[in-house]
Formats: C-alpha cells, structure tokens, sequence
C-alpha cells in the first residue's frame, strides 16, 4: 500500500490531523506517568511489614489522674501500671501474647534516630537511620517476626525508661537490612554501635529478617527497613499494647480487652479507636495509596475514552467526506479489505507521530513530577507500555468507521454523474 496518496490526503485535513496526533501525545505522557504512580501505590500497599499479621490487634489508652513521671517515684508508679495491664491482658483466655510498645509497622508514629559505628556520631554523621520499637521479652513472639541470628530478649534484659528519657539501650536486635548497611560483611550479632549520637555502646545480641518502619510516607522511604528494637517498657501517661489472640479468636480478644483494662484500672481513657486490628491499621495507612491508584486510574480511562471518541468521530467525518472516493476507488478494483487497511494505516501514521511527540512529553513530565514530588525515575519499559496502550487503542477506534467506509458500494461513484 503506497503511503504517497495517504500523506496527500492527510494535507487537506491538517487542523484534524493536528488534534488528534496532539490528543493522542498528551494521552501517552499522562497514561505512562498514571500507570507508574498506580503502580508505584499498589506496590507499597502490598509490601510486607515482616510482621505475622494475622490475629494481631494494637491498644492505645490514656491514663487519667497518673504520675506525670517527671521524678523516678513517678515513672515507677508508671511502670507498675503498665504491669498490672500486662497481666489483665495475658490472663484473658482469648489472648495468646502480649508487649508492651511504643508503635509497630504502619502506624504512622514513629520514634527515628541514627545508628553509627563510631561514639558521638550524629544523625548527619551517622551510617544508618533507623527506627526504634521498645518493648518487652515477648516483642518478637506477639509481633511474629522472624529471628534469623543471635537470640531474642530475656525477662533479665527487660528495663524501663522515662518517655522523655535520652538513654540507649544496652543491648538491642536488627532488622537484616539495618544489619547489613552497617555491617556489609555480615556476622552483625556481637557488634557494638551507638546510637543517636551517644557515646555508650549498644550491642547487636539478635537480628530479624525484615521489619517496616511506621510511616509509610515518602520522607522514610529511605529507611523503610531499618528498625532496632530494644527491650525497653516506655513510661507515660498513655500505653500501647500489642497483642497475639488465639488462632481465629481475634473479634472476642478485641471485645474482651476493654472490659479487663477498666477492672484493672478504672482511671483510663479507652474510645472507639483504642482497639483495632492489624488489619484495620493496614488499611488506614494505605488510605491515601488506593485513592490515588484509583484516581490515577479513572484518569487513565477518561483520557483514553475521549481519545478514542475523538478518534472515531473525526474517522467517520473523513468518511462522509470521501463516500464518492471510496466509491472510485471500490469501482477500479479495491476490496473491502484494502479500503479497511488503508483507514487502519492512516490512523497508524496519525497515532505514531503523535505517540514520538508524547514520549518527549511523558519524559518531560515525569522529570517535572521527580522534582517536585520526589518520585523516582520512569522506567523505559512504562512509556513502551503506555506506547502499546494507545496505539492499539487507535486502531480499535478507528476499526468501526473504517468497516464502515468498505461497506461503501461502487455504485455510489455514479451517483452524482
């Protein structure tokens, strides 16, 4: 098929030509950047935390009338109210462990800091971010992680501390990636680091293989698994607990939990959020992850309908215009097939020119996007797929006023003789 008569006709249309090649390049730069976001959402979403998440719920309470916990009297009485919960909660039937925390992975309230090789390193020094989860022996069974060196805390290693205290931890358990960042070489359990700039060492006596941070905003994606975990009960005027039911006994566990806290001790604050699942955790973390996958993805649909709608409408305006034409050219011997080819090959000249320009700008706006919003770079294979996308939307658009044209009868290339 000869393009020459192709590219004559296209000359008479240019406005048209014009409007289509340039929907079709803003469609490709939008879709390729929509598709990378969509996905770059949904694969945060489903990254494990290195939690068991399964039958694992987090209590939140606010003492009322409790020691402010600025004299060590005062953290004292702290600490033993946190005891007295330990043990309602433990006691409960449905219940299979607990620890005391200050978070877990996902709920948006962390404690950051550094981790450095060498005494007086400060976080602008330092060799690695990290997080920190206090807790008690039975952290690491309540939260399901999986300990792969060293050994997990004892009831002896167990201290507490003032919540505004600036201590470290004698002795303290890593996430492997933590682990390997300070120490490349491997063999991290036994070694000493400092951190938050102190000067008294901690030593590594354990490491677990992964462990997520609590935000899951972009300012931490840098140390999304870098946590440490030290045996530390944290005195406040308000508690987490994390908590282990039985094996599908987590609804009764979550009922029950109230109701044991208030016969300890009255003098607290539990409201409808002080109770909730993991999974409901999960699902308010990432909130604001599936609506913008689902935005991003509504925006993708509209784009490529009108795309499309405009495709068909200005094919079947062609169409009208070249009924006699198409009528000749069906007299001298086309078939319906070489009429059906050759609208499916214009459309293909109009989409690809338009395609190279949205290239440009889908590189040019992903480099905007990365500026601004600190995204990462797209990769290739995305603009190939968002390439693929409109182009074989161009023909299937274009498929229907196209069949449309060969139904066109030779007969009617006499009609006006």
């Amino acid at each position: 098929m000869s393009l020459h008569p192709m590219i004559a006709a296209l000359r008479k249309h240019k406005a048209g030509v014009v409007l289509i090649a340039m929907q079709i390049a803003v469609t490709l730069a939008i879709v390729c950047n929509a598709i990378f976001i969509i996905y770059a959402r949904i694969d945060n979403v489903r990254r494990p935390t290195g939690l068991d998440e399964n039958n694992l719920l987090l209590v939140t309470q606010q003492w009322v009338g409790a020691p402010s916990g600025d004299d060590p009297a005062g953290v004292q009485k702290l600490d033993a109210m946190l005891r007295e919960d330990l043990n309602a909660l433990r006691a409960l039937p449905d219940v299979e462990s607990v620890s005391p925390t200050n978070s877990i992975p996902l709920l948006q309230s962390s404690w950051n800091g550094s981790a450095a090789l060498k005494p007086g390193t400060d976080l602008r020094e330092g060799n690695a971010r990290t997080t920190f989860y206090f807790g008690d022996e039975q952290w690491l069974k309540t939260a399901g992680l999986h300990l792969i060196a060293g050994r997990d805390f004892t009831a002896a290693d167990v201290t507490n501390m003032d919540f505004r205290s600036n201590s470290q931890p004698a002795i303290v358990i890593v996430s492997k990636p933590l682990a390997d960042k300070l120490f490349p070489a491997g063999n991290a359990v036994g070694k000493v680091i400092y951190l938050n700039g102190d000067t008294r060492p901690s030593t590594i006596v354990g490491e677990v293989e992964r462990l997520q941070v609590p935000s899951v905003s972009s300012w931490a994606s840098t140390f999304v698994w870098n946590s440490t975990i030290a045996p530390i009960r944290l005195n406040a005027n308000f508690s987490r607990y994390v908590v282990r039911a039985k094996p599908g006994r987590l609804e009764a566990a979550m009922r029950a939990v109230p109701n044991a806290l208030y016969a300890a001790n009255p003098m607290r604050v539990l409201d409808d959020d002080s109770v909730k699942s993991f999974k409901d955790i999960r699902a308010e973390a990432y909130r604001a992850d599936i609506g913008m996958a689902a935005l991003m993805g509504m925006v993708c649909l509209i784009l490529l309908a009108v795309t499309a709608a405009g495709i068909v409408g200005l094919t079947s305006f062609w169409v009208g215009q070249r009924h006699r034409q198409i009528g000749v050219r069906r007299a001298l011997g086309a078939r319906k097939i070489d009429i059906l080819h050759y609208f499916q090959m214009e459309n293909l000249m109009i989409a690809g020119a338009g395609a190279l320009v949205g290239i440009a700008l889908a590189v040019g706006l992903n480099r905007v996007l990365m500026s601004k919003f600190e995204m990462q770079s797209m990769p290739v294979y995305y603009v190939l797929v968002g390439l693929a996308v409109v182009m074989t939307l161009g023909q299937i658009a274009v498929f229907v006023p196209a069949r449309r044209a060969s139904n066109v009868p030779p007969v009617v290339a006499t009609r006006t003789v």
